[in-house]
């Protein structure tokens, strides 16, 4: 994390009040509890405020020689401290109990605003901050909870009330006993104004911590295979300490403000024995008067010791909250999704349904008989979607749809464009590959067709509909897209092929499996589609994970197929099983492949050559060796070393054009 992003994380003024207003909105659901909950404080501290005075009715009574007072007062204060007792824990067990639910209701909404959120974000915020605001923050709010915070209203209340009352038993010695509590408030306020800032640093650098871990602990294998180990245990160290200094800062603040309590605390007490004791001894006040004064004294400082402590959490808490809201407050630039369905995860292979309907793909007249698709067929000029049903797939029949750039130019980067000026056009049914070196914007294009991003001027369509027309999920139901790092989550076979989607039966799973020629492999998994996957899916191959891509696009049935650099990281006898399911899954589908091996795009019907975010040439394979252009010579350095490359088409090669 630079410098920037540091000063981004800190700057700004928090408003505790906005903030917990907002907190209120998670709440609200549960405020029948949150309200019996608030309505026990006022009854626990009635409670609590009412033993000292039966201590000194009791008292004065043994003074005056009046039994039947002391056993009536002994039992009230024994039936007091029963009530106190019972009324703070169901007033906590209520309040834990509100604080569970809402955090649940906040990670939830957390979770869901980030799967929407786009791609750009994912670019400039590294997971581990990400996975900071929704783990840790939260907890600190639930620490908040915990710690009682809450109850810092409830406190002020509790003092208000015992100096109303020190004041109603004597005047004069109230006001000696309570002279600290104008230097005290003075330390609270200045305290206050310290651990703000201090809190805030904390959040900022336990991100940086975790930020760093989220990076370092998937790349440990090359950390080891580079010997870094001392390196990496370095930039470690000092994320670390930077975070221990920021904690060890609001110590140093927490305990003086804590010893500033007590130290005010004991001299009130001596104030009380110099001034009360006196006024004892003049007969001018009782034993029981001046019991109860020092009864009071003690609980009045108990909620101002505490106060430090629950003053650190809820500034940790207004903090993290501050953090989670910049989250939920992250606009979701790219519009238009339904937002009762789940973001599909950019990293992973596409994996939604492709219709609503259960017809399979292959059978374009059963989609064309559709009345929904004769009485609104998707063009150019359609108007955007207000909802998902507007633009759902049997309306719009997109019918392996025409895929069109039309003079698109985009950045990721303001003022460097990855493309500029691109324009061309996928037919139904058409397989278009596209080549270029790294870098040129080939992988761009799966992006933009995806709308992970925006364009920054030309428009990109598919179906004849621009993609900022669509509903972002109807438009990736029409899609499947095989990367060349296949995503598996942890589970098993069968859930990454279903991947939430319990429509599809074990049957079609199987189907799928023979069609992707990977029946084989997981025939011989133990446990076959019920094997557990790992992490990533770290315990299979690269091949077997390829495969089950392509299972995937088998059960989706895509209407439109992208494959990029899918079988870079195979292996020979596996690149073959691939590219049989390649043929098979492409018939009669549009397909846009990108590849840098040319040997396996030489039967696309066309071929787009990428340089430097523009389009330098398009043709089929014969006509661009006839140009003897960039393609050419791009071929000729494939194939250079492996005599005629043209009579083994099949032949796999494995130099990359880079």
């Amino acid at each position: 994390m630079n410098a920037r992003e540091d000063q981004d994380s800190i700057s700004g003024k928090a408003y505790d009040l906005a903030l917990a207003r907002r907190l209120w909105r998670f709440i609200r659901p549960h405020r029948k509890v949150f309200f019996l909950s608030a309505l026990l404080l006022p009854v626990h501290q009635c409670f609590n405020l009412a033993q000292p005075l039966l201590l000194k009715a009791g008292i004065d009574a043994v003074s005056a020689g009046d039994g039947f007072t002391l056993i009536t007062t002994g039992a009230l204060f024994f039936v007091a401290l029963l009530a106190e007792g019972a009324a703070f824990f169901f007033q906590y067990y209520l309040s834990m109990l509100v604080a569970q639910r809402c955090l649940a209701d906040l990670r939830v909404e957390l979770f869901s605003h980030v799967q929407r959120l786009p791609m750009s974000y994912f670019d400039r915020n590294p997971v581990g901050r990400v996975m900071t605001r929704m783990t840790t923050d939260v907890e600190v709010l639930q620490e908040m909870f915990a710690a009682g915070a809450m109850n810092l209203v409830a406190d002020l209340v509790l003092i208000v009330a015992i100096v109303g009352i020190m004041l109603s038993l004597h005047v004069e010695m109230a006001l000696v006993s309570l002279a600290m509590i104008p230097f005290l408030l003075l330390a609270i306020n200045v305290f206050r104004i310290k651990a703000r800032q201090t809190y805030r640093l904390i959040r900022t650098r336990i991100a940086r911590v975790n930020a760093y871990l989220g990076e370092a602990i998937p790349g440990m294998a090359v950390i080891q295979l580079f010997n870094r180990q001392a390196r990496s245990f370095e930039e470690f160290d000092g994320l670390n300490r930077s975070h221990r200094d920021a904690i060890q800062r609001s110590n140093v603040y927490e305990a003086s403000l804590f010893s500033i309590v007590e130290a005010a605390g004991s001299l009130s007490i001596a104030l009380l024995l110099w001034y009360g004791g006196g006024e004892v001894l003049q007969g001018i006040v009782s034993i029981g008067t001046f019991v109860a004064f020092s009864e009071y004294i003690r609980r009045l400082f108990v909620p101002l010791r505490d106060f430090s402590n629950k003053y650190a959490v809820i500034q940790a808490a207004m903090t993290a909250a501050e953090r989670i809201f910049e989250l939920l407050d992250t606009p979701v630039e790219v519009p238009g999704r339904a937002q009762s369905q789940p973001a599909v995860a950019p990293s992973a292979t596409v994996a939604t349904p492709a219709r609503a309907e259960s017809q399979p793909a292959a059978a374009p007249s059963a989609a064309a008989s559709s009345p929904a698709a004769t009485a609104a067929p998707a063009t150019a000029g359609s108007q955007p979607a207000a909802t998902p049903s507007a633009v759902a797939p049997a309306a719009i029949q997109p019918a392996r749809g025409a895929v069109e750039f039309d003079d698109v130019w985009f950045s990721y980067r303001p003022g460097d464009p990855v493309l500029k000026g691109v324009s061309f056009r996928i037919e139904p049914g058409e397989r278009v590959a596209v080549i270029g070196a790294t870098g040129s914007g080939k992988t761009t294009t799966i992006k933009l067709m995806s709308r992970f991003y925006d364009v920054d001027s030309g428009a990109v369509r598919v179906g004849g509909r621009d993609v900022r027309e669509w509903d972002l999920d109807a438009l990736r139901r029409h899609m499947g897209v095989v990367l060349q790092d296949v995503f598996l989550f942890s589970g098993d076979i069968l859930s990454n092929l279903k991947l939430g989607n319990q429509d599809v039966s074990e049957d079609q799973i199987r189907a799928a499996l023979r069609n992707a020629n990977a029946e084989g492999f997981i025939r011989r998994l133990p446990g076959g589609l019920r094997a557990p996957v790992r992490e990533r899916g770290n315990n299979l191959s690269a091949g077997q994970r390829q495969l089950l891509a392509l299972v995937r696009m088998f059960v989706v049935d895509p209407e439109i197929l992208v494959l990029d650099e899918a079988t870079s990281s195979v292996d020979t006898e596996t690149e073959f099983l691939v590219q049989g399911a390649f043929e098979k899954i492409m018939a009669n589908r549009t397909c846009l492949v990108i590849a840098h091996r040319l040997s396996t795009i030489r039967n696309a019907d066309r071929i787009v050559v990428f340089h430097r975010g523009v389009i330098r040439e398009m043709g089929s394979h014969a006509e661009l060796m006839e140009q003897q252009g960039v393609y050419y010579r791009l071929h000729q350095l494939q194939f250079q070393g492996d005599g005629d490359g043209m009579a083994a088409p099949e032949a796999p090669d494995v130099v990359a054009v880079d």
